[in-house]
């Protein structure tokens, strides 16, 4: 081989891995964006999922397959008539904790359901209904596995202060469903049950 043939080889050679540095930036630099949208998107959700998974990938996958299957949902707003109904009924939930507070949580436990259901989500398996929710409702959906959890402890032996931490978290979850806009919701911390 001439001298000469050697420097196109080389030059041929470099512009090869030029190419290959560029495709291998360019992907990563495409993985980074998709997993920066999936961290905003999905929020505490994104977070729990890669401490629980330990790997960016499979959390990826199971967020990009939770937004599809949802994707197929018709999800919609409730009506004002549905709105008006579903407020009234979370109001008198909220009344009711003074006297009966593990009938009131059941009860708010079942219009979360039904809200949820009237909005077009399926409830039958919990843990898909969770799954579900973070799509469109990340920043609250860990306060309905905190309310479930409350509820299932205290289904034979009630602890009030528990109970109480129970309904807070489900109206968090109940506003943010019933599309209640940020600045016209009570802070659903500070609220505290007439009894507390």
């Amino acid at each position: 081989m001439s001298t000469n043939e050697i420097g196109w080889v080389l030059i041929g050679l470099m512009v090869a891995a030029a190419v290959v540095l560029a495709g291998a930036l360019v992907w990563r630099n495409a993985r980074g964006k998709r997993e920066r949208a999936l961290r905003e998107r999905f929020g505490p959700e994104y977070e729990r999922l890669a401490e629980q998974y330990d790997d960016p990938r499979r959390v990826q996958r199971e967020l990009e397959a939770r937004a599809e299957r949802v994707r197929h949902f018709q999800i919609h707003a409730l009506s004002q008539s549905e709105h008006r109904r579903f407020s009234d009924a979370w109001q008198d939930t909220q009344q009711r904790f003074v006297d009966t507070p593990g009938a009131a949580v059941r009860s708010a436990h079942e219009l979360v359901q039904q809200v949820m259901r009237a909005r077009g989500y399926p409830v039958e398996d919990f843990e898909q209904c969770i799954a579900d929710l973070s799509v469109d409702h990340a920043t609250v959906v860990q306060h309905y596995r905190s309310a479930h959890a409350l509820h299932e402890a205290n289904r034979m032996d009630a602890d009030t202060e528990q109970l109480r931490q129970a309904i807070v978290h489900y109206r968090a979850l109940f506003a943010e469903l019933l599309g209640t806009p940020a600045e016209a919701r009570p802070d659903s911390r500070r609220w505290q049950p007439a009894n507390a």
